[in-house]
């Protein structure tokens, strides 16, 4: 499988749960490469008896600091030095659940964009009901319209590399189905999006179409596509505790124990569907190597899962389909 470099010190449970998803994801066949402090990682991988290569980062780079500063005067950082494993071509891809704007920047000036890509952005596979790809959701606060052209043409690259979907379905978040919803910003880029042939436009989409099927990918700002995330993984998380709590009010009832080991493997692989260490991070697309930022909070199953995530873009050749998919698209 590929070479994925891990920036083992990045995320709130560096590097004890990076290492382990780490190790996890090389027991899935994934070639994995250590970036941090090597004599840290080597007493850890010690401890867990495994051995895998290490390239020594002893630097950091903290979540207040400013990301594209920290970047260029760090060169010694742990995402940096990843980074510069992509670009030199030691490395196909990277993965980062450290500061996100450090991974953006890092990918931004050591590794690169692209050809033709304006703005590079977080693509976020949604998976609760119908799966959808959600983009930007967080690189860039304000875009143009043309911005979201580009978008739309990258995340329905990763719509047929994940989702299995020949021809996605492109939606423009808005406030409205109607053509003539929204703002100025909207408007226009309605029209360019429905001028392209390179996508499969739908038109307007609004936040409670996520996940219904209404389309396969959904594009609009980094802005309102994080908060969007944000707000329906926050409550997926409500509804699973509220339900959890309303099954323990009747458990001494033995019909509602046969009841309740009935149904509870079905509502366990609900969970599982809707948890976001699913995936374990989103593809920031655009970038000219693949590139997979993971949650801060990032457990050893999700860090395991952006490392494969990762690995498998990069042999499906993710890179070079949105090289092609941007070169073909017209607008």
């Amino acid at each position: 499988m590929a070479t994925i470099a891990l920036d083992a010190m990045g995320g709130d449970n560096a590097p004890r749960e990076t290492l382990r998803g780490a190790i996890s994801a090389a027991d899935r066949g994934v070639d994995v490469v250590l970036v941090g402090n090597t004599p840290v990682l080597e007493r850890l991988l010690d401890e867990f008896g495994a051995d895998l290569p290490i390239v020594h980062a002893p630097e950091t780079i903290a979540m207040g600091e400013d990301p594209a500063v920290a970047v260029r005067s760090k060169r010694d950082a742990s995402v940096t030095v990843a980074a510069r494993l992509v670009a030199s071509g030691d490395a196909v891809g990277m993965v980062s659940a450290g500061s996100t704007g450090a991974a953006i920047a890092a990918a931004a000036i050591v590794i690169g964009r692209v050809r033709g890509v304006a703005r590079p952005a977080i693509a976020t596979i949604f998976p609760m009901g119908s799966p959808t790809v959600v983009l930007d959701s967080g690189a860039n606060i304000e875009v143009k319209p043309e911005h979201l052209g580009q978008f739309a043409v990258m995340g329905s690259v990763l719509a047929r590399v994940y989702l299995g979907v020949e021809r996605p379905r492109v939606g423009l978040l808005n406030i409205g189905e109607e053509a003539g919803k929204g703002r100025e910003f909207e408007k226009v880029a309605y029209e360019h999006l429905a001028a392209m042939d390179a996508i499969e436009f739908v038109g307007n989409v609004e936040g409670r179409d996520l996940g219904t099927d209404a389309a396969d990918v959904i594009v609009t700002d980094g802005f309102t596509g994080n908060v969007l995330l944000k707000v329906a993984e926050g409550t997926a998380v409500m509804i699973g505790r509220q339900v959890m709590n309303s099954l323990g009010e009747n458990a001494s009832d033995p019909a509602y124990q046969q009841a309740l080991a009935a149904v509870t493997p079905r509502l366990m692989a609900l969970r599982n569907r809707l948890e976001p260490e699913a995936y374990g991070g989103a593809h920031l697309v655009g970038a000219n190597g693949t590139v997979v930022i993971a949650h801060g909070s990032s457990s050893r199953i999700a860090v395991a899962n952006a490392i494969v995530m990762a690995a498998e873009g990069a042999e499906q050749g993710l890179v070079s389909m949105i090289e092609e998919g941007l070169g073909g698209a017209s607008g």
